[in-house]
């Protein structure tokens, strides 16, 4: 592939991943999907609109509308509401420890104040109660770090299971696209009699055992997509297992942190008490610095406290902005007031081609088709012909409703092979009435039927089969 500005070779030293992608990003500014709903219709080479799942709908139609942004703002803001998340407990167990302490301090500085000569007795007392104290936190320690190893051994596998749920995924998707393939060749079989190659009859035997041989593979592909969903469900259900397990895994380890900071405040706490009856033997009794090392911890608690409320505040704002970027704020929004637009040109274009029924999409992109007689139909009950006559006026449709947004607007339009499948001469001369209303507009229609469109076209670019090679013929 060569890309040309104003005749001149645009750099080619990039890979060629690296220069498609910058064809797509730079010069045609839509991604594949989106280009072929606006850009490009055929018969055989991408799904139509209306075969596409819901949020692929979705999709498309945010591209159309350059509300994408919106869900790349909301990938944004996840990592960072993750990482406030993740900094308000470290900041609320900050807090937790520096009461703690402070309480113990507060304690021991209110025993120095009503410090005489029994207080070496009862100081005593207090380490007595302390390494008992001690003696049982040791022991929940050890028992919370028995059950952590534990569960360590059960997260062994969770980088497995994980890569299993991506292999499974790609599974699904691999047998889904050779079950449609199958289906294809089957309706193939059943709906011609003859090549459309070579024109010739199909051997009836032949078709037949191709016919039977198709079907088998659908059933069999479908009994294995059965027991595809069977196993990801169950894989779904061991990486929910594996995050309660994390999470507990999680608390285990803050309740450890906690256990050790106060085994630490304990140790200090007794050896503060045994620096005390020093004192008290001494006569050597100093409160001054007790009472210093409160006003810090009351400092110190105070600043921790104002970052942590400082957290929690940007933390909610960003749960307020996520709200609000997600698929059900600002975007549904934006598609609702879109839909009705959307709908009325649908119509529009449809009755333009002599197809007169009411199309209806709603915010999920889900369609109505409704009758003259007011009779619901979806997509699939209707011929070849009608389903391509719906396809054009959606693709008109993207088109103008891009033209509206200026997002995605373009003036090139691919129609390859349409009007050699399902569209028959009324269906053409409609289309071709459409056609002639759009201005500056680059449209190339791909067609084996030139002979007899000849006098439709202002341009021909005409190829034949040379030695079992493509060449141009005539212009």
């Amino acid at each position: 592939m060569e890309i040309y500005q104003d005749g001149t070779l645009i750099n080619q030293e990039a890979s060629n991943i690296d220069y498609q992608k910058y064809l797509e990003t730079n010069i045609i500014r839509l991604n594949y999907r989106a280009f072929c709903q606006v850009a490009l219709l055929g018969v055989s080479n991408y799904d139509q609109f209306m075969n596409l799942r819901p949020r692929h709908r979705r999709e498309i139609v945010e591209e159309i509308l350059d509300i994408r942004v919106f869900s790349l703002m909301d990938i944004l803001l996840r990592r960072q509401q993750t990482d406030l998340s993740d900094k308000v407990v470290e900041l609320r167990h900050k807090c937790d420890l520096i009461e703690n302490k402070y309480e113990l301090e507060k304690k021991h500085f209110d025993q120095i104040q009503g410090r005489d000569v029994d207080d070496t007795s009862k100081k005593k007392n207090i380490l007595s109660e302390n390494l008992k104290a001690k003696q049982d936190y040791l022991e929940k320690f050890d028992n919370l770090n028995e059950k952590i190893a534990e569960l360590n051994v059960k997260l062994q596998d969770k980088d497995k299971i994980q890569k299993k749920a991506n292999q499974l995924s790609k599974l699904e998707a691999k047998i889904e696209q050779n079950l449609q393939n199958h289906q294809k060749t089957l309706e193939f079989f059943e709906e011609n009699d003859n090549c459309p190659t070579c024109t010739q009859p199909i051997d009836e035997k032949f078709k037949d055992n191709k016919k039977i041989y198709e079907k088998e593979k659908i059933v069999t592909l479908q009994d294995g997509m059965k027991s595809l969903l069977q196993e990801i469900e169950k894989n779904e259900k061991e990486i929910v297992e594996m995050d309660t397990v994390s999470k507990k895994l999680y608390e285990m380890n803050v309740e450890v942190s906690k256990l050790e900071t106060s085994l630490i405040g304990l140790d200090n706490y007794s050896n503060t008490i045994h620096k005390e009856l020093e004192l008290l033997e001494n006569k050597q009794i100093d409160s001054n610095a007790v009472k210093e090392q409160l006003e810090q911890l009351k400092k110190d608690l105070e600043e921790t406290k104002n970052e942590r409320d400082k957290v929690v505040e940007e933390k909610n704002y960003i749960d307020v902005l996520r709200d609000i970027l997600n698929d059900k704020g600002a975007k549904a929004q934006i598609i609702k007031k879109y839909v009705p637009i959307m709908n009325t040109l649908i119509n529009q274009y449809l009755q333009a081609m002599d197809f007169f029924v009411h199309f209806q999409l709603d915010e999920e992109f889900n369609e109505t088709v409704k009758s003259r007689f007011r009779d619901t139909f979806d997509y699939n009950s209707f011929s070849e012909g009608e389903k391509m006559r719906i396809d054009l006026a959606l693709l008109f449709t993207w088109r103008q409703i891009a033209k509206m947004k200026n997002s995605v607007n373009t003036n090139l339009l691919i129609l390859d092979e349409i009007f050699d499948s399902s569209l028959d001469g009324q269906g053409t001369d409609d289309f071709f009435k459409i056609i002639k209303t759009l201005e500056r507009e680059n449209i190339f229609i791909i067609s084996h039927k030139g002979d007899i469109m000849f006098d439709k076209f202002t341009n021909i670019i005409k190829y034949e089969k040379y030695k079992n090679f493509t060449r141009l013929q005539q212009t």
